[in-house]
């Protein structure tokens, strides 16, 4: 087994678009050739688009681009610039007077950094489009990570700065990886150590705390702690499966979430993780659930080790000697 990069799956492209001043921006994987599809969402804040098409009793088998985007429930529209741009490639599914091309997606809760009012739009999703290469993808503060943050149970002063992150693993010809938007309520825990990346700071902001220790301790007050935060992710694969196997590894993969985010699938997260087989490599379902939760876990440290300090926010790197 070694480490390899998702764009190394062969028709696979990934683009991000964002707006650094605004504080958002979206992030898309593109198979123009089309991909077999499942997703499974978790948490009780969802914002998504085309989830309800992938469940293995409807139609459509595969998909031609998932949009991971910002700006809460508006940033849905970016998803309308990837059907533009792929509509004018002539690629889509074949309804006789048209091509509907077939765009999913998940948008995450970043309103409470840079501009409320910016939110990725159908513009902003073709760009992204536009943008999208086979070349390993930019992590941090791009695309759908550029406004992400963790650790907001107490509010936006003890909050961390988080980001976009990657990971893929490749065993003979397979490859399975991971993009992911890390935008949780909780906590980013080291997959080796246990010790916390980033997350809920101590009320003096030089270290980070515990944010289910909080929870614990106020465990009978009511707290507002947003309308939404949520990580959002996909995993893709060369192996091959059907829409129904891909439903399942979506749940399996989640798993990844767990051993990464303390606590997760919050009332307030809406964690979606989508999936995306092109196909080419037989394969044994549970390994793949494995590598697909491992690269999960993996992806998702990387998105919190990869941000950088910005809207006056602390990353895991202003702790970095501290973490190690």
């Amino acid at each position: 087994m070694k480490e390899a990069n998702i764009t190394d799956i062969k028709g696979i492209r990934i683009g991000h678009a964002q707006d650094i001043e605004g504080g958002t921006g979206c992030t898309v994987v593109i198979c123009e050739a089309g991909a077999t599809a499942g997703v499974d969402v978790r948490g009780g804040g969802p914002a998504s688009r085309e989830t309800e098409l992938l469940r293995p009793v409807n139609l459509v088998e595969q998909i031609h681009a998932v949009m991971l985007s910002g700006g809460s429930a508006y940033g849905l529209d970016a998803g309308s610039g990837a059907m533009r741009y792929l509509e004018e490639k002539n690629i889509g599914f074949d309804v006789g007077v048209a091509v509907v091309p077939i765009v999913c997606g998940a948008s995450l809760f970043d309103l409470v950094v840079g501009d409320p009012k910016c939110r990725p739009d159908a513009v902003m999703g073709y760009e992204a489009c536009n943008n999208a290469t086979t070349e390993p993808p930019a992590e941090g503060n791009i695309g759908a990570g550029t406004g992400a943050t963790v650790g907001k149970f107490l509010g936006v002063e003890r909050m961390m700065k988080s980001g976009l992150g990657t990971y893929a693993l490749q065993i003979g010809d397979l490859i399975v990886g991971a993009i992911v938007a890390v935008n949780a309520l909780g906590d980013i825990v080291d997959v080796e150590t246990g010790k916390r990346l980033a997350g809920i700071l101590t009320s003096d902001g030089t270290a980070i705390s515990n944010t289910e220790e909080i929870m614990y301790a106020e465990y009978s007050n009511s707290r507002n702690v947003f309308s939404g935060n949520t990580t959002i992710g996909c995993i893709v694969t060369n192996g091959k499966m059907t829409k129904t196997q891909a439903t399942k590894i979506a749940s399996i993969a989640h798993n990844g979430f767990a051993r990464a985010i303390r606590p997760v699938h919050t009332m307030v997260d809406g964690d979606t993780i989508f999936v995306l087989s092109t196909g080419e490599v037989e394969v044994q379902l549970d390994a793949v659930g494995a590598l697909a939760a491992e690269v999960m876990a993996r992806a998702i440290n990387r998105a919190a080790m990869e941000a950088r300090p910005a809207y006056g926010l602390k990353a895991a790197v202003d702790f970095m000697e501290r973490i190690k």
